[in-house]
């Protein structure tokens, strides 16, 4: 009888650790970035074609885009969600996401918006590079590189915006846990994995977004492009 409750148990907090990781996906990260600044800065009285014109870009090149070709990539190739855990399968779907994020970044650009937005984008570019990278060694989660993005997007736009983010934080930290949690659980990743994805989010998020790096972003910028 013990045994059978511990199983059970066992299986509630994996199909737990499967919720929390379907909903903090990383690929939805940009848009929900783009989403709350239009609804909770001084953004929210700009046009709403405008809301809805930058929200398609960014839900069309960060979301729509690599969710159909890493799907192409796997019905091509007759892989199953879980072959993509593979180190050497990775490769691809996350080389065809940094072309859709390249591609999102260089249409923002013509639309001449504010050096914030590009910064959020130009953020997810540099960490799923540097993702990319690691991947030859080390597989960092890139749920966790997305929640530790989103605490650095936090302490930037408090910056920026001079708000006081102790509560967002204290929240997304916490998401931020659970998360990295439900990743081990699942053994998707180890202890490690999950901390460096965090880091790598963290510090990249920072570099891209805060104040202070306003003249690296356009040093990256111009040479990019």
């Amino acid at each position: 009888m013990e045994e059978l409750r511990h199983t059970q148990d066992d299986k509630t907090l994996i199909r737990t650790a499967k919720v929390v990781s379907a909903v903090f996906t990383p690929f939805s990260i940009p848009f929900l970035a783009f989403l709350i600044l239009f609804l909770f800065s001084y953004l929210s009285i700009t046009p709403l074609v405008f809301k809805v014109l930058v929200l398609a870009v960014v839900y069309g090149f960060t979301i729509l885009m690599p969710t159909l070709t890493i799907f192409l990539f796997r019905k091509i190739n007759g892989f199953t969600p879980d072959d993509l855990r593979v180190r050497r399968h990775r490769y691809m779907p996350f080389l065809l996401t940094i072309i859709s994020y390249v591609f999102c970044l260089l249409t923002m650009r013509k639309l001449n918006l504010p050096w914030y937005m590009n910064g959020i984008i130009l953020s997810a570019l540099l960490t799923l590079i540097i993702c990319v990278a690691f991947n030859l060694r080390w597989k960092l989660s890139e749920h966790m590189a997305g929640a530790g993005g989103i605490v650095g997007g936090l302490v930037a736009f408090s910056e920026l915006f001079g708000y006081n983010p102790v509560g967002w934080l204290c929240i997304f930290i916490l998401v931020a846990g659970m998360l990295g949690s439900a990743r081990i659980i699942l053994r998707h990743h180890t202890q490690g994995e999950v901390l460096g994805g965090f880091a790598v989010g963290l510090l990249c998020s920072l570099a891209a977004l805060h104040p202070g790096s306003k003249l690296l972003i356009y040093l990256f910028s111009y040479i990019l492009f």
